[in-house]
C-alpha cells in the first residue's frame, strides 16, 4: 500500500511540473504540497488499514473543498 502512495506522489509531481510550465503557479504549489504529503506518508510504514483511513480522509477533504469551490467561488456560466 505504501507503494501506491509513492505512485500518487509521482503523478501529482508530474502534474506539478505541467501546471508550473503552463503558468498556473498557485495550482502547481497545491499539487507540490500533495506530492510532499503522499511521498512522506508512503515512508511511514503504516498498516494497510491506516493507509485506507488516511486516503478516505484525503478524499473527503478534497470533495468538500471541490464542492465548496464549485458552488460558491466559481462564477456562474463559466465566467462568460
Amino acid at each position: 500500500m505504501d507503494r501506491m502512495f509513492r505512485v500518487c506522489g509521482f503523478w501529482t509531481g508530474i502534474f506539478t511540473v505541467m501546471l508550473y510550465l503552463g503558468g498556473l503557479d498557485r495550482t502547481a504549489m497545491l499539487f507540490l504540497a500533495q506530492t510532499g504529503f503522499f511521498v512522506l506518508l508512503s515512508y511511514l510504514k503504516l498498516s494497510e488499514r491506516m493507509y485506507m483511513y488516511v486516503f478516505g480522509a484525503y478524499l473527503t477533504i478534497f470533495f468538500v473543498g471541490f464542492t465548496y469551490w464549485t458552488t460558491f467561488m466559481m462564477p456562474l456560466g463559466g465566467g462568460e
